[in-house]
């Protein structure tokens, strides 16, 4: 079965093609600039026509959803009622939903009567707990406007997860795990017995570590004090938060750990500072979660700065292990976002 994978994000279209179930990539591709001026792609049907005419043949799409809320906690055969409960969550993930629907109703018109799956990025975490997804918040709020902790990332810490078992030779059943997600984008997630129990991500991709360019965890209380004070509004408040902020907001340099690296290395005390602090971030959550996971199998490292920095790495591993009475496996998986999509695909319509 040839299966497409699509990212479809607010400018770009990232897709994979595999053959299922021998999991070989066929071919892949971006296209980027959709909607921009001067683009030649003035949608994302127009870029998908062309991704089409390229690879002939398709016979099922997984997509890539960021937000499903509560009401989808696996992946899903898209149909009108699917597409009404994306749309629907549209309000809760307003710079990733609609673009990812997009991709969804692109296809249909230009591959009718072929299968479409929505794969949903907070699936993996509806298996979390009501203790550890419900905010310190009037509870009305949960119950009317849906806010809790969904979590992120799902896709990959659970393709790391199943990479952690296999590479282990013992069954996810059996594991407990602590995956780390580090790129520009940041999470880590507590896994115990193959299932989600606790992630650094809430309501939003905000919450949890320091990361590129967001702050994560931040008193609540700040938010109003720096709006008084600065007088500004929520639109510029939200873009300070997640595109201010974090490694780049506090080096005055950059988002980039690398390039960081190299200036704290000249002596850029803001850089080291920054580098100290996302370190610091992910020790403290990881002791959390050995806490929450009573032990530990292994420690998972993946994305860009987990896959290959292994000055950062070796910094969040020093010591680290000293309290357990078996040392946990320090494991760095290449994460494969598109071929989980391929995978829970592929399950659902065999």
């Amino acid at each position: 079965m040839k299966i497409l994978v699509i990212n479809s994000g607010s400018s770009s279209i990232k897709y994979k093609l595999f053959e299922m179930p021998l999991q070989r990539l066929i071919s892949k591709g971006t296209i980027d600039h959709i909607g921009e001026d001067g683009s030649k792609f003035k949608n994302h049907y127009s870029g998908l026509k062309l991704i089409l005419q390229e690879i002939k043949s398709v016979d099922a799409v997984g997509h890539r959803v960021v937000h499903g809320a509560e009401k989808f906690k696996k992946p899903t055969l898209v149909d009108q009622s699917v597409i009404k409960g994306i749309k629907k969550c549209c309000a809760i993930a307003p710079l990733h939903n609609p673009a990812n629907l997009a991709g969804i109703l692109a296809c249909q018109k230009l591959l009718p009567g072929v299968k479409q799956v929505a794969v949903f990025d907070t699936a993996f975490h509806q298996s979390i707990p009501e203790h550890a997804y419900i905010y310190g918040l009037p509870y009305d709020y949960y119950q009317k406007l849906g806010i809790r902790k969904y979590g992120f990332h799902g896709t990959s810490h659970e393709y790391v997860a199943q990479e952690a078992s296999r590479i282990l030779k013992k069954p996810l059943s059996k594991l407990k795990l602590i995956t780390c997600h580090l790129g520009n984008g940041c999470s880590i997630t507590a896994i115990d017995k193959g299932s989600s129990v606790d992630t650094s991500m809430g309501f939003t991709p905000l919450e949890g570590l320091v990361m590129g360019t967001r702050c994560g965890d931040t008193d609540p209380a700040l938010i109003t004090h720096i709006m008084r004070k600065k007088r500004i509004d929520t639109k510029e408040m939200d873009r300070i938060l997640n595109k201010e902020s974090g490694l780049k907001g506090i080096s005055g340099i950059s988002n980039d750990a690398r390039v960081l690296e190299e200036k704290a290395k000249s002596g850029n005390k803001r850089a080291r500072l920054a580098l100290d602090i996302f370190v610091y971030r992910i020790r403290k959550y990881i002791g959390a979660y050995l806490a929450v996971l009573c032990g530990l199998d292994a420690l998972v490292f993946t994305a860009g700065i987990g896959e290959n920095d292994t000055t950062i790495r070796d910094r969040i591993c020093q010591g680290l292990f000293t309290c357990l009475e078996k040392k946990a496996k320090i494991l760095v998986i290449p994460t494969n976002e598109e071929l989980m999509i391929a995978r829970q695909t592929f399950k659902l319509l065999k």
